[in-house]
């Protein structure tokens, strides 16, 4: 569910002065399909696609090969994806059992439901995804605030125990800016929490859920400032699901 074709966002990133880009579509599950993913009949042409970006670009570019995987439960992911030769796999939550929580289209369902209940949900669905074993990337840590429907209880229990299990299983912060083009205003994860991560040294990687050409590297330069300012020095990037450390 993204405009624009793959070589555009790669001309824009080196225009940019990008030195890695990576590639993350929304990964096919099992007997799941809602509109906004690949199929897995086009799963070898994705791959095709950005192999052929990479060598045509590789003087020019590191560009790496993902995937986002959509967790709600073990059953509906495939193993054609989990065991995938690619770079790096993010996990993330978009649903709460089948609402698409994210969605502007359901967005009604705040009003229903108690928003601290949402709250713990989400964070326990992270923390099983997590649990899961079968990620790289923890994908957009906190987005269940997309909308700015925020809890009215403390929650710092929920969300280090979730970030224990993140440090645990030896997984990677996604620091991403798509927040700051939604209704909360703010990238994901919150300051507080990357406070909380550098703790306990949970590594950190740069995201701009780029949907769109014009997004890529959009407010890159601002998330970089804000981790620094919690005390980050590096990074990390992949190659074949191994990580990679980048000082900046």
């Amino acid at each position: 569910h993204a405009t624009g074709t793959m070589e555009e966002y790669i001309k824009k990133a080196i225009e940019l002065q990008i030195d890695t880009f990576g590639f993350s579509e929304h990964a096919p599950m099992n007997n799941f399909e809602d509109g906004y993913r690949l199929t897995l009949d086009k799963k070898a042409y994705y791959e095709k696609s950005v192999k052929n970006l990479q060598e045509k670009y590789q003087d020019q570019i590191n560009i790496l090969l993902g995937y986002e995987v959509d967790y709600i439960d073990n059953n509906y992911l495939l193993y054609e994806i989990i065991d995938a030769d690619v770079d790096y796999l993010i996990g993330s939550v978009h649903y709460l059992n089948d609402w698409g929580f994210d969605n502007p289209e359901f967005i009604s369902e705040y009003k229903k439901r108690d928003i601290n209940d949402i709250w713990r949900d989400y964070f326990q669905a992270v923390n099983n995804m997590v649990k899961s074993g079968k990620f790289d990337i923890v994908g957009h840590f906190d987005l269940i605030k997309i909308f700015n429907y925020l809890p009215t209880v403390e929650i710092k229990s929920i969300v280090l125990e979730t970030l224990r299990s993140i440090k645990k299983n030896n997984m990677v912060l996604e620091i991403n800016s798509a927040g700051l083009r939604k209704p909360v205003n703010e990238q994901y994860p919150s300051k507080d929490i990357l406070e909380l991560a550098y703790e306990l040294d949970i590594p950190i990687t740069f995201s701009s859920d780029a949907h769109s050409v014009d997004q890529v590297g959009l407010n890159y330069k601002r998330c970089v400032e804000i981790v620094k300012s919690v005390g980050y020095k590096n990074c990390i990037s992949f190659n074949k699901r191994d990580k990679i450390v980048v000082n900046f």
